[in-house]
């Protein structure tokens, strides 16, 4: 019975987590673009949509992945965001 309880935890998938990213006054729409193609691999046409979402409605979500593949994907953008001196933020949300 314990071997079965441990099998079925391992086929488990991993909790998911939506990253948001927040719009601000300072962080251009070009820049935004440019990190959800790179960062978040979309599509022009679907980084332009999310970009324009995060400056209409305040946030977007850019992705949706297991804990460590979104955390990383904070860190690169707060990164990134400061490399270029933007205030830009990423949150992570429970899926």
């Amino acid at each position: 019975m314990q071997v079965e309880k441990q099998c079925r935890s391992k086929n488990e998938l991993p909790s998911m987590y939506k990253v948001l990213m927040h719009n601000d006054d300072y962080t251009t729409m070009e820049f935004v673009v440019s990190l959800l193609e790179t960062v978040f691999h979309l599509s022009p046409a679907e980084a332009h949509r999310i970009m324009l979402n995060i400056h209409t409605q305040g946030v977007g979500v850019c992705g949706t992945y297991p804990y460590e593949i979104a955390e990383t994907k904070v860190a690169r953008v707060h990164c990134m965001a400061q490399q270029s001196g933007y205030p830009l933020k990423c949150s992570l949300e429970r899926a």
